[in-house]
């Protein structure tokens, strides 16, 4: 009887202990970390940094008129087209024209009495240092009715190049000084776009092999170019250097005054890609990424960089266009880590770093 009770004792434990166990939950899965990364290759942060600038001419030049005057007539105004030789203004032609006829009297008196003194000279009449100064007077006169003469023809004001008029800045009636700008014109073959290049991208600038235009006007349509010079010196009050960089293949959407951006391409850069400074991790002093597989599992990869930005690093080894890599917390992980991608590399990288400086005056 005490055997029975003993089995059943054991068999009243072996119960209370499964119906015990039956009551409680099985423990959850720890949930996986949700981590924010890139597709290596897939933006626009690839190769460069973009800059704002102005589309201008190479050769532009102010017009005015070599005396002074009053302007009587204007022929074209702003954004005509002109041609070499044609007139663009008049001035007043009469105090010229006075002038001149003046002059042309004093040249005809001074031959009338050098020829006077040549015949009185022939006769042994005058000696010869008097006819000499009424040749020297005649020299003068003949060179001060030229002077007037040209100056009256310089009343009228003529374009001495193809190009566009880009700003009328006298009007009829105006009293103007010699020299004093009426006209700026500016050719349509020598386009080009005025930017400002921060020093500390001097040197990448002057490395570059070619370069990208895009109008703000035509976004999609790029153009071809190419920096055709740097300023020696830097603007004093924001520390940029003024550079000019021609439009090789420019078609009429091209307009003076547009507003432009230009990207520096290089050779070298086509071959490596480019990554933002947080997804650096460093391994035993050397730069490396953690690279997500196609199971979402970690894996620590050594790379070598060939150039550091104020926001992102070139890889000149190491990766490859395509490959997804963590770009934020990578010394919160561990390789062989689970992990949950927390959105699109598209989303998560910034915009191109952009050189916003003020365009350079033009000067020539």
């Amino acid at each position: 009887m005490s055997r029975q009770r003993r089995l059943l004792g054991v068999a009243l434990a072996v119960a209370m202990v499964l119906f015990a166990g039956c009551g409680r939950e099985a423990p959850k899965a720890e949930p996986l970390r949700p981590v924010l990364t890139m597709v290596v290759g897939a933006t626009e942060m690839q190769g460069a940094t973009v800059y704002a600038g102005e589309v201008r001419s190479r050769v532009e030049q102010s017009l005015g008129f070599r005396i002074a005057g009053k302007v009587s007539e204007r022929l074209i105004d702003a954004g005509a087209v002109v041609r070499p030789g044609q007139v663009l203004a008049r001035l007043d032609p009469v105090d010229t024209a006075l002038s001149a006829g003046a002059a042309d009297a004093q040249r005809q008196l001074a031959e009338a009495d050098a020829a006077r003194f040549r015949e009185l000279k022939a006769k042994n009449f005058v000696s010869q240092a008097a006819l000499d100064s009424r040749e020297t007077s005649l020299k003068a006169a003949a060179a001060q009715a030229d002077l007037s003469r040209n100056q009256s023809a310089y009343t009228v004001l003529k374009a001495d190049q193809p190009g566009v008029v880009g700003q009328v800045m006298a009007e009829v009636g105006q009293v103007v000084s010699a020299g004093q700008p009426i006209f700026r014109i500016a050719r349509q073959d020598t386009l080009e776009v005025a930017i400002a290049i921060p020093e500390s991208r001097l040197n990448e600038a002057r490395k570059a092999n070619d370069a990208e235009v895009t109008l703000w006007a035509e976004e999609g349509t790029t153009y071809r170019g190419r920096l055709r010079e740097i300023a020696a010196m830097a603007d004093p009050q924001t520390r940029t250097y003024a550079a000019r960089v021609a439009i090789l293949d420019a078609d009429p959407r091209v307009v003076f005054g547009m507003s432009a951006s230009v990207r520096f391409t290089n050779a070298d850069d086509a071959k490596a890609v480019t990554i933002p400074l947080s997804a650096l991790f460093q391994t035993d002093g050397k730069p490396a990424v953690w690279l997500v597989d196609d199971a979402a599992t970690l894996r620590l990869r050594a790379i070598e960089i060939g150039r550091y930005s104020d926001e992102a690093a070139t890889v000149s080894a190491g990766l490859r266009p395509g490959e997804r890599i963590v770009v934020a917390g990578v010394h919160k992980l561990a390789a062989g880590q689970k992990i949950r991608v927390a959105e699109r590399a598209s989303d998560a990288m910034p915009a191109p770093i952009a050189a916003r400086a003020t365009t350079p005056a033009v000067t020539q």
